[in-house]
């Protein structure tokens, strides 16, 4: 289960499971005009439409492929999971063994015409079941562009579910393809979202590039054959072209690689610049939307996302927010604003398997060493003077968030803090970070390669305050800042990283990705077999008090792991045109896009509104 990186609604969320996330805003250019466009500023381009891999599993992807994809079941205003007939229908024919159906509707297809049948299934289900790996982790080569180089002939997706694993045996399918029914080897308390992760990657254009086979049908028939058979010879290209053929920042030439079976379908792209976005003519298996186009613009500058509202150049943003940023919002007559804190929330991560200080390698193999070195680390971070100088200024409530899992304001989050050994963080303790360093005999200043988004005004500062931090104890923070920070991640060139997680669903095994050996979103190597059988507790548990002493234990080793460290909350802002009606947004990813069918202009203000002009 991925993770990607509030409103009272948002308190009620009680697992972690995320998203990266840079922190929001896009930059000028927008009319609402008859044709009834929308531009929507962001604060970091989209780089692929594969958001099952762990370079693609971000936030500034996710945003994109919900306007392209329509799927079993999506999050509604309250949280609640609503279900999407019009697409298909799921049913459980079993609950021991856990037995679930899935089906298709007849006329749901892809852009190029080709139906979404049981051969993209398979590819969803297979991708992300680590049984058809030949080569692991520690086998692959990752790219700065975030790019997988697997050993030659070897089969490796870079994409993992604990729930899909789960699924060992080969899925039934139809006679029609339109059904695909799973048999789980043990019960699964989300099965209801493990299958609700989309993805535009459709099975026929996987195997038409790989295997290099023309027909669409034969070429989804090879697929399915490729997974039935466990075929590596056949897998091997496959997975290749999975991890890496669907990265791309400008609109490339193959349209096979941006194809969509939702509302929207990407009709251009310019880099670093914007996405647009244009509604499907053949879309019926789902809320239909009430603009022509959506536009997403860029800007990693929250003022530049406010200016560009204030123009008229963009419709809709959520920037990070600022003092500055509210200052001027409350100022621009015809736009409406909420403050609201957010689903996602800042942290820390060491790494733990890249020979740097916080690697039981770098001190020959002794674990006990290195996590003094982390512990030591952690007791440096500045957290709540981060809380008071940088997000106080926005919500003078603001508090440190004590938990890995579970969102400030759930019903258990205080009894999970107050258990959770978070106290081991929650002062800076010069002192004690020297004691330890001493006591791992290691020499200072010991290097820390820090990574996090260079030109995020608010990430910098807290980068500097880290860094002037830590060095009082020994450690020399050294600048990796950088504005592709989410292809870095899992690549091992940092020791440290600054960013943030979006909750993608409310169940608390949303955090499984993180901590489990191996896990997708498991960056920094770390691995315990005790909390992945923690985990695999949760995964089968339905009593809600084992639920919280499950997530206490878990938390209770990540923190004696010296894992990382959990900064703060964010203070969220959406602003609007008043032209722009029907705006909302939820506490779970894709946030302000999750009802974008309901979004639609105000005829009346309609023409009034300034011309697009291009920006660079």
């Amino acid at each position: 289960m991925k993770i990607r990186r509030i409103s009272a609604a948002a308190a009620a969320v009680a697992a972690g499971a995320l998203v990266l996330t840079a922190c929001s805003s896009p930059a000028p250019q927008s009319e609402i005009d008859e044709t009834t466009s929308v531009n929507v500023s962001w604060n970091q381009p989209m780089f692929s439409t594969n958001n099952l891999t762990s370079n693609g599993n971000a936030t500034a992807n996710a945003n994109v492929i919900y306007l392209m994809t329509s799927f079993f079941n999506y999050y509604d205003g309250d949280l609640n999971l609503a279900k999407n007939e019009d697409f298909g229908t799921y049913e459980v024919e079993s609950e021991d063994p856990l037995v679930v159906k899935y089906t298709i509707n007849d006329g749901v297809t892809w852009s190029d015409g080709e139906p979404v049948d049981a051969a993209d299934m398979i590819l969803w289900w297979g991708a992300q079941n680590d049984a058809f790996d030949t080569a692991s982790g520690d086998d692959v080569e990752s790219g700065d562009d975030g790019s997988v180089t697997a050993p030659e002939g070897s089969v490796y997706f870079d994409s993992s579910s604990p729930a899909m694993n789960l699924i060992t045996e080969f899925p039934e399918i139809s006679d029609d393809n339109k059904s695909v029914t799973f048999h789980y080897t043990e019960p699964r308390s989300d099965w209801e979202v493990s299958m609700s992760q989309p993805s535009p990657i459709a099975a026929h254009a996987v195997a038409e590039i790989a295997l290099g086979i023309d027909d669409p049908t034969e070429a989804k028939q090879a697929l399915i054959d490729a997974f039935k058979n466990n075929d590596a010879a056949a897998l091997a290209p496959i997975s290749e072209t999975w991890n890496n053929g669907f990265n791309f920042t400008s609109l490339p030439d193959d349209e096979r690689l941006y194809l969509s079976y939702g509302a929207y379908i990407i009709s251009d792209y310019v880099e670093n610049q914007y996405v647009t976005l244009t509604k499907n003519p053949d879309y019926t298996w789902g809320p239909e939307p009430k603009v022509d186009s959506i536009t997403i613009r860029y800007t990693e500058d929250p003022l530049a996302a406010v200016t560009a509202l204030q123009n008229g150049e963009v419709d809709l943003i959520a920037p990070q927010s600022s003092v500055d940023v509210l200052a001027t919002l409350e100022g621009i007559d015809g736009v409406s604003y909420s403050t609201e804190q957010e689903g996602t929330y800042e942290h820390v991560d060491l790494t733990f398997n890249n020979g740097g200080p916080f690697d039981p390698a770098a001190y020959g193999g002794d674990a006990d060493k290195a996590l003094k070195v982390r512990q030591a680390f952690l007791k440096t971070i500045p957290r709540q003077e981060i809380i008071e100088k940088l997000i106080q200024p926005l919500q003078e409530d603001a508090t440190t968030r004590d938990s890995f899992t579970v969102v400030p304001g759930s019903p258990n989050y205080d009894e999970v803090v107050a258990n959770n050994d978070s106290s081991l963080w929650a002062e800076v303790d010069i002192e004690g970070a020297k004691a330890l360093l001493a006591e791992a005999g290691v020499t200072t200043p010991v290097d820390v390669r820090f990574l996090y988004g260079k030109s995020n005004v608010r990430r910098a500062n807290e980068y500097q305050l880290i860094a002037q931090s830590a060095a009082q104890a020994g450690f020399n923070v050294i600048d990796n800042g950088d504005d592709n920070w989410s292809s870095l991640l899992g690549g091992g060139t940092y020791d440290a990283a600054l960013f943030g997680w979006q909750s993608t669903n409310t169940f608390a095994l949303n955090s499984e990705a993180n901590y489990i050996e191996g896990g997708v979103n498991n960056f920094g190597g770390y691995a315990n077999p005790a909390i992945d059988e923690l985990y695999g507790q949760m995964s089968t548990n339905t009593d809600p008090d084992v639920e919280t002493q499950l997530t206490i234990d878990i938390e209770k080793q990540l923190n004696a792991d010296a894992f990382g460290v959990n900064i703060f909350q964010f203070p969220g802002v959406v602003a609007h045109r008043d032209v722009l009606q029907g705006v909302s947004t939820i506490a779970l990813s894709p946030t302000i896009f999750w009802n974008y069918w309901d979004w639609e202009i105000s005829a009346s203000d309609s023409l009034d509104a300034p011309s697009a002009t291009e920006t660079e």
